[in-house]
């Protein structure tokens, strides 16, 4: 078996409580012939009960509810009555509910499928025995002898009839449930009402419209405001807008029904104040949905008409029932002292409600403000985070920044070093290359430097000395760390690079006394 859903359970086993179905298979193969419709499914059930002869019951859109019924001293003969409404006692056409212990998922109650044993409630023949026995002119004791044989040959083809009925729709189900588990079916899920074993009752919704139809046809449009939907939706629809829902049960047949529809229902007052005050359903007693109101709320007399609320536990509380002929004023003072006396259960609902609005209300603007409250922290602390990473790789850049200077300066200082170092060996390497200074003499040539500062430095050397010589005495000195230098002299200026460094001072003619300034090339 196909695994179901949690809610399909439900209705499953509920089904199989109602009806007495114990064949899980059957069952499930009637709920889907009905598209898990709980209330069509045990409609059908009820109809098809109602069209073999074993007693008349319709179903409809969860419309199976208990009734607290109000009292109502004056009443007409129920057994007479109905059946000059053409509709069958209500002794033996009605099913009690509401005792049950499962609730229906849809809303409503049942109970389980009473015996309906009552072979020809709407048989011509018994229903004219019931009115003459009601008459008080029953047939006689030699007539119920001679009809005796038949009537036993009657009920034993009867049971014969319904068993062999019985075995061929349960055979039948399992074979097309086997067909369909070993995929040899027909069509697929949009099929399956074209394959159902059970004939579908029309709704309580369609019901409601033709009765809304017929009375338009046959009374005009200026009526109360009927729903075209089943009773349970307008109960439903009373209790979502907190009024009491009105209930008319429609007898065409009846011999006050033109009347009362003509000059009383339909008359502005009444349309008005019921528009106003209640929302209203009205159903044909000749329909399924609504013969079973009328078993429901005991309509004994014609025109019937009912306020009816939601009570606890899935019923529904009778709060007036109108029964015969009534006159407007009549009609509407009845419909206002129901108005007037049970309209503070209403009120005190509908406070209960926007009670539970207001708080619900304020409950979403108080989580409202809290998630903006949230948010705004989440955004305050997305910002704190983004400005203190920021700040962090700021501050990371300006150590990195400061670490690279730091060691920039470091290895400048260390290259300085490193330079001064160096500059300072050559000097001592080039004073000590120089020897000891020359003494005043003819061939000894006074040499005059200037340095780069503005610092004049004297020297004596021999004039057969070189001037690579004078540029050791420069170095010798440290002046100035200047490399790369040049000894130029002037008037004329004459430089003395390195094609002369090999030459005497006497050669290039410096001897006996020179002025030369130093010119550096570069830092």
């Amino acid at each position: 078996m196909t695994s179901l859903s949690r809610d399909n359970e439900e209705k499953l086993a509920w089904f199989q409580d109602v009806t007495g179905v114990l064949d899980s298979s059957l069952a499930t193969q009637i709920m889907e012939a009905h598209g898990w419709n709980l209330d069509t499914a045990v409609n059908s059930l009820v109809e098809g009960v109602n069209n073999t002869g074993t007693g008349s019951m319709g179903n409809s859109s969860g419309d199976a509810l208990g009734v607290e019924q109000a009292s109502d001293s004056s009443r007409w003969d129920p057994t007479a009555e109905r059946l000059n409404s053409g509709l069958p006692s209500t002794r033996d056409a009605e099913l009690f509910i509401g005792s049950h212990g499962r609730g229906h998922p849809d809303g409503g109650s049942y109970e389980r499928l009473r015996n309906y044993d009552r072979l020809g409630d709407f048989d011509d023949s018994n229903r004219i025995e019931r009115i003459a026995q009601h008459n008080g002119q029953g047939p006689g004791i030699a007539w119920q002898l001679v009809t005796l044989p038949f009537s036993m040959i009657r009920g034993g083809y009867n049971l014969m009839y319904g068993a062999v009925g019985l075995g061929i729709w349960v055979a039948g189900g399992m074979i097309s449930y086997s067909l369909g588990a070993l995929g040899l079916g027909v069509g697929v899920a949009g099929d399956r009402r074209s394959r159902s074993l059970l004939p579908m009752p029309p709704s309580g919704a369609s019901e409601a419209s033709a009765f809304v139809r017929n009375f338009e046809r046959e009374y005009g449009e200026n009526h109360p405001n009927f729903q075209a939907i089943s009773f349970m939706e307008a109960l439903r629809r009373a209790e979502q807008q907190y009024k009491f829902l009105f209930v008319y049960l429609h007898a065409p047949d009846h011999a006050n029904t033109p009347s009362f529809c003509e000059s009383i229902l339909c008359s502005p007052a009444v349309s008005e104040f019921v528009n106003e005050n209640f929302v209203v359903w009205g159903g044909d007693v000749r329909a399924s949905e609504g013969f079973q109101m009328s078993n429901r709320l005991k309509a004994s007399t014609f025109p019937f008409c009912a306020v009816v609320t939601a009570s606890s536990n899935q019923r529904i509380a009778l709060l007036q029932q109108i029964e015969g002929p009534k006159s407007a004023t009549e009609l509407l003072a009845m419909l206002q002292r129901v108005v007037e006396e049970q309209g503070a259960v209403l009120v005190a609902a509908r406070v209960e409600e926007e009670e539970r609005q207001l708080n619900r209300r304020l409950r979403e603007e108080q989580d409202a403000a809290y998630q903006a409250a949230l948010q705004a922290d989440q955004e305050r602390e997305r910002r704190r985070q983004e400005e203190a990473e920021r700040a962090a790789r700021e501050a990371e850049e300006a150590e990195r920044k400061k670490r690279e200077e730091e060691e920039a300066t470091a290895r400048a200082a260390r290259e300085a070093a490193e330079k001064a170092a160096e500059l300072e060996r050559r000097r001592q390497e080039k004073a000590i290359s120089l020897g000891a200074e020359p003494a005043k003499a003819p061939d000894v040539t006074q040499v005059l430097v200037r340095l780069p500062n503005g610092e004049r430095k004297e020297r004596r050397f021999y004039s057969t000395d070189v001037v690579r010589k004078v540029y050791d005495y420069v170095d010798s000195l440290g002046s100035f760390d200047a490399v790369s230098y040049s000894l130029v002299s002037n008037f004329p200026r004459t430089v003395y690079g390195p094609e002369k460094l090999d030459l005497s001072l006497k050669e290039t003619g410096l001897h006996p006394h020179a002025s030369l300034f130093v010119e550096v090339e570069d830092n």
